[in-house]
């Protein structure tokens, strides 16, 4: 959705949104009363939806932190870094978040502005756990986002598998970093399988319809359409398949999987199932918490709020058993962690890469309802289990 979020203050959690900043700098002191852990997001811009669910799922994990006492004695403050989806701004920001003194950090979202962010916070001696899912990106601290060679898989299985398709033709936002690699790993993985691309239509965000993009590759003749775009573009791509009026299926990549897809695909939202991870409310045991966000925020969590909320978690609890935010022992402690329970079910940490071990992925469709819930179809066609 292309509107911006006013994002206010909330009692126990001081919030300081940082928007310049000149050279990087060490972490804040040890002594300090408060632990400080910044959250890069888009917060402003086209991606304003989803950078707002992002960080309130950080101040929601900080406001149960602070009720049992904190980490280690010191309150949680989350710190709101806006880098409006773009690289540029993210340096920025980043740069004047780090020198007002950071402890930890989660986020970036995108990952062509992590590619430029997430050197910072390790040069700076942070631990980024980061929301990227582009491969160009791992390494760069950890994630408990699901990564693009993780991703494609996934995505075959359910085109191939699910909607019996020998051929598909992409649309590609190939502008960002995501999309293009995930572009890419589609590519290598559908051939693989023997799928036949029968076109690669690449556009530019931000345009008022792609009419012209969806009626380019249904003339090419494939069983299916696959889009890699974010979800303001992958919503309009779904109107535009609606009113083609057209048999051939619709799949947006991990890219579109956000509440905005909703709002910007409008009654056409059903035409185009997406690649993602199971709803906030569809994860076992997510009921309370799923609550406790409607009541702190007064509205549905977003697609990734409950990444956020688990990120500030898991980064606590390895800070509690690290003894302290050093970058050496934080690391140790992150690579120890086994198993870790959050809203987003169970979490590990490869070596090496820093990503998650399983990872969440599964196709949804939006419900009767007017939310995304996991496909049954494609739960049926693949076996999928939690």
């Amino acid at each position: 959705m292309k509107s911006k979020f006013l994002v206010s203050a909330i009692a126990a959690l001081a919030l300081v949104v940082v928007g310049s900043g000149c050279s990087s700098s060490t972490p804040s002191s040890s002594s300090a009363k408060t632990l400080r852990i910044g959250l890069e997001a888009p917060l402003t811009g086209e991606l304003a939806e989803l950078g707002t669910g992002m960080l309130n799922g950080a101040k929601q994990a900080a406001a149960k932190l602070n009720a049992a006492g904190g980490v280690q004695g010191k309150q949680v403050e989350i710190i709101a870094i806006d880098d409006k989806g773009d690289p540029d701004a993210g340096v920025s920001a980043a740069n004047g978040a780090i020198k007002s003194g950071l402890d930890g950090i989660v986020g970036p979202y995108n990952s062509g502005v992590g590619l430029k962010t997430l050197p910072l916070y390790l040069d700076a001696g942070l631990v980024p756990i980061r929301l990227t899912s582009s491969d160009a990106t791992a390494g760069l601290g950890f994630t408990l986002q699901p990564m693009t060679s993780q991703i494609a898989p996934v995505a075959t299985d359910a085109l191939v598998k699910e909607l019996k398709a020998t051929s598909v033709a992409l649309i590609v936002d190939d502008s960002a970093a995501y999309n293009k690699s995930a572009a890419e790993a589609m590519a290598t993985s559908l051939s693989a399988k023997g799928v036949t691309i029968t076109a690669t239509q690449a556009i530019v965000p931000g345009a008022a319809s792609y009419t012209d993009a969806v009626t380019a590759v249904l003339a090419t003749n494939p069983d299916a359409v696959y889009v890699v775009t974010y979800f303001p573009e992958a919503g309009l791509i779904a109107q535009a398949m609606a009113a083609a009026n057209t048999s051939v299926k619709c799949l947006a990549d991990y890219g579109a999987y956000d509440n905005g897809f909703i709002s910007a695909a409008g009654s056409a939202a059903t035409t185009c199932a997406v690649v993602g991870v199971p709803g906030p409310a569809e994860f076992p045991g997510s009921a309370s918490l799923v609550s406790a966000y409607t009541s702190q925020f007064s509205g549905a969590p977003g697609a990734w709020s409950p990444y956020t909320y688990d990120s500030v978690l898991v980064l606590a609890d390895a800070i509690g058993r690290a003894g302290g935010t050093s970058k050496d022992a934080l690391t140790t402690a992150l690579l120890a962690t086994k198993g870790w329970k959050g809203w987003t079910g169970s979490v590990s940490f490869e070596s090496g890469t820093g990503n998650r071990l399983p990872a969440p992925v599964t196709v949804d469709i939006v419900n009767s309802s007017g939310v995304f819930q996991v496909d049954p179809a494609w739960v049926t066609a693949t076996g999928f289990t939690y």
